[in-house]
């Protein structure tokens, strides 16, 4: 990003003046972050993380493996120069072995078969080479019914009673207690994450096979049941102590990998949800806020307390100085209200030192002041954007709001929710009326909420409720049951992978498929370890942020008390407190974090020469200037807390409560236009609450909000009132909440607890004879009995019966 820096020098005359200069380079302890969000890094940066680096010599296994099955019924020939019709005879015989009862027998196959899935790597000479035979080939193997058999499998590892109870009696769990699931899993993480990668050389069959699998994967045909569902199981299985040798990284991956296929990423949420508005008559998006994101600039962070002695230190010197002939510049940097960046040292607003803010205006009350800019030629002028980048939006409810106060004041009286009628209001009120219904922004949710108040009023009259069964729907129907259970252990095992999480003895151990067998003899050894157990930790937040956003998103655009039921059951296990623990750290050192061996990441380390690992190289680790997981991570968590947060009044006074603002103010540092937006969000919801002196303190923040945060009209953020700082009742909000969601769950999936007053009866006595009813056995033998007993011996009073 352009920046400008200024330098002093001294004139012939014996005066001072300032040269303002560009350069690319910011402030050096706060550099710009070249990141582009996206779903999921770059395809071999995911298959790298799904092996740890202890599971380095597995490869070579892996291979021994399949070449003693591939020379028993292949000749000498080498995998790639076999025809099609070869390979998948030979896939088909792997298959078939699978199925054998003998346990080593298997797993010798299993890994046959993951050999495959990892591209047959020692007869290619390149990773480009690899990932062509790893698409091939797990096409090949996802045809011939190899996932079904990998899945039957994994059920029977699950079940293994045997493995769990010698699991739960050691004393220390390794990488050896889990192979076979860890192959396993690796086969079906492989086989998903390939699948899903989107290659314009696939052929037409491939493009079939593929969209026939993601169908599979999210209908219940595993085990009546969708795969997410089993992976869920695992997890709870895993934190409640029964099953602690589970590989619960590699689950974590697949089951982020399996919803994001079957469900979709952003892009397909975006254009969902264009298609729902357009089914429900609701006006176009005003914009698509992937764009919007991804083309919007960061700002410089707030200053910390050093910065601002040393500012202060320049302010008393510059007062000495003679006339600085920099006015009309500054002037121009000053007025321009969407400038992203101000790295002027002498001119820094100070954010935390009330004296030195009495001055600061909000952009838009510059003009006045302010002189117009001295013209510059095309080449060095800066450009910035033109206007705010989000349209402002109103709710009906803040139409309804703004009348009902307008009316009260001026004519007396009010006339509830009628937002047309303007009689006996002043022009400019009409005014203000017509530009709140031009922003008038109705979501899919209030649509949602309108019809499912409908459906509980007139259970009879409202008629059956179509419901789309889709992937999210048939997920949402698996995971109702246990959806509770599910966000508790996946908010444990976030906790126990936190950075900032201290080692506790009742907390769960999520190292059992990082640890080796034998513990490292030598500090290299032991270097590499704590670089691979960091790594494994930040791997396991990547996955279980983007599991929770996933499905936070998915669940609100299918239906909002579906949304609401995963979003309290958050709040309830403290996910709240949690996402603010995680950013009570130095969170420019966990984005910066090198906690990777590049060398040893898959596909490279299978067809390259490895160097010689040394401490100096460990510890100079890679050259990137940030880590892509651990940034990515930041942003769901910041996202995920937005979600939870937005329009919650007693889940807002939380962040309040738990001091969330000087946390996410130093997330402010991380000079990154999407990370600074979710922070810039959360800090704008609970401005009102901190009170008149944090905001006089924290004007650059404020600015910051209005620059990039959109606007609501009407809303009062930068400023308490009365109305919105009042008392809250958390349990209050909350249990009325829970009321609407489980008056929801119980309608829609509940049929066996249905009120017996609304079920239909049936009144014609010709369909009512003609039913067919099965009798029980004995009732027929006994049958004239029966009539003897209950018919010919009970007197019958007609007279009676027929009145």
């Amino acid at each position: 990003m352009m920046k400008l820096s200024k330098e002093t020098k001294q004139t012939e005359s014996g005066g001072f003046i300032t040269f303002t200069t560009p350069t690319t380079q910011g402030q050096s302890e706060f550099p710009d972050l070249e990141f582009e969000y996206s779903d999921t890094d770059k395809w071999a940066a995911e298959l790298s993380e799904l092996y740890s680096y202890t599971e380095g010599p597995e490869f070579a296994l892996n291979r021994k493996c399949f070449e003693e099955e591939f020379r028993v019924h292949v000749s000498d020939k080498k995998w790639t120069e076999l025809d099609e019709a070869q390979h998948r005879a030979h896939a088909m015989r792997l298959l078939d072995s699978l199925e054998v009862t003998a346990r080593e027998k298997r797993l010798k196959v299993a890994r046959a078969i993951l050999y495959m899935a990892q591209g047959t790597f020692a007869e290619c000479s390149s990773e480009v080479e690899v990932q062509h035979w790893m698409r091939y080939n797990i096409f090949l193997l996802l045809d011939v019914g190899t996932f079904s058999a990998l899945v039957e499998l994994l059920n029977m590892e699950i079940d293994n009673s045997a493995a769990c109870s010698s699991a739960v009696r050691k004393p220390a769990i390794s990488l050896a207690d889990s192979t076979d699931l860890r192959v396993l899993l690796n086969i079906m993480y492989m086989m998903v994450e390939t699948i899903q990668q989107d290659d314009p050389a696939d052929k037409p069959e491939w493009i079939t096979i593929k969209e026939t699998f993601r169908t599979e994967l999210g209908s219940p045909l595993f085990n009546n049941e969708p795969i997410s569902v089993m992976l869920f199981g695992m997890v709870t299985k895993f934190c409640s102590g029964h099953a602690p040798h589970f590989p619960m990284k590699k689950v974590l991956l697949l089951l982020w990998k399996s919803i994001l296929f079957t469900l979709g990423g952003f892009e397909r949420l975006q254009s969902i949800k264009v298609r729902k508005r357009e089914e429900l008559g609701l006006p176009p998006l005003p914009e698509d806020s992937i764009r919007v994101i991804r083309s919007m600039r960061a700002a410089s962070p707030p200053a910390s307390a050093s910065d601002l002695i040393e500012q202060q230190q320049k302010r008393a010197r510059r007062e000495h100085k003679a006339l600085i002939k920099q006015d009309n510049l500054d002037a121009f940097n000053e007025k321009d209200p969407y400038k992203a960046d101000d790295s002027r040292e002498d001119e820094d607003d100070n954010d935390d030192n009330d004296n030195s803010i009495e001055a600061e205006t909000f952009p838009l009350e510059r003009d006045e002041v302010m002189p117009p800019p001295i013209p510059h030629p095309p080449s060095e002028r800066v450009s910035f954007p033109k206007g705010l980048p989000w349209a402002p939006k109103v709710r009906e409810k803040d139409i309804e709001n703004f009348l009902e106060s307008s009316r009260s004041k001026f004519i007396g009286y009010t006339l509830g929710s009628d937002t047309d009628t303007v009689v006996g209001l002043p022009r400019p009120i009409h005014e203000s009326i017509k530009t709140l219904k031009q922003h008038k922004y109705v979501s899919i949710a209030e649509l949602q909420i309108i019809k499912e108040e409908e459906f509980q009023k007139t259970p009879l009259s409202g008629g059956e409720e179509e419901v789309e069964t889709c992937a999210t729907e048939l997920l949402y129907q698996g995971i109702l049951p246990s959806l509770p259970q599910y966000m508790i252990a996946l908010l444990k095992i976030l906790l126990a992978a936190a950075p900032t999480s201290k080692a506790k003895t009742d907390s769960i151990n999520i190292l059992a498929d990082v640890l080796p067998e034998e513990m490292p003899t030598t500090v290299l050894q032991s270097m590499k370890l704590g670089v691979d157990v960091n790594r494994h930790k930040e791997i396991i937040v990547k996955a279980i942020s983007a599991i929770l956003l996933l499905l936070l998103k998915h669940f609100k655009l299918n239906h909002i008390y579906q949304f609401e039921y995963m979003a309290q059951h958050l709040v309830f296990a403290n996910c709240i407190p949690l996402i603010l623990k995680f950013f009570n750290q130095n969170i420019m050192s966990y984005i910066t974090a090198k906690n990777s061996i590049s060398v040893l990441d898959f596909p490279y380390c299978v067809v390259h020469e490895l160097p010689e690992l040394t401490a100096e190289s460990l510890e100079a680790g890679d050259n990137n200037q940030f880590c892509w997981r651990n940034l990515f991570s930041c942003i769901n968590l910041l996202r995920i807390l937005n979600k939870l947060t937005k329009w919650k009044h007693s889940r807002t006074m939380m962040l309040v409560v738990f001091k969330s603002a000087p946390i996410l103010k130093r997330a402010l540092k991380v000079k990154q236009a999407m990370m600074q937006l979710y922070v810039l969000k959360l800090l704008k919801v609970q401005t009102k609450y901190l009170g008149r002196q944090w905001r006089k303190s924290n004007m650059k923040t404020m600015s910051a909000i209005y620059q990039k945060v959109r606007h609501r009209l009407n809303d009062d953020w930068a400023y308490g009132n009365d109305l919105d700082a009042r008392p809250w009742d958390f349990q209050a909000e909350e249990c009325a909440l829970r009321a609407n969601i489980e008056r929801f769950n119980s309608r829609r999936y509940d049929k066996s607890h249905s009120n017996p007053d609304f079920l239909p009866v049936d009144n014609c006595l010709q369909s009512v004879l003609g039913q067919r009813v099965d009798l029980p056995e004995d009732f027929q033998m006994n049958y004239d009995l029966w009539l003897e007993r209950e018919v010919f011996s009970k007197p019958i009073s007609w007279e009676e019966l027929l009145q």
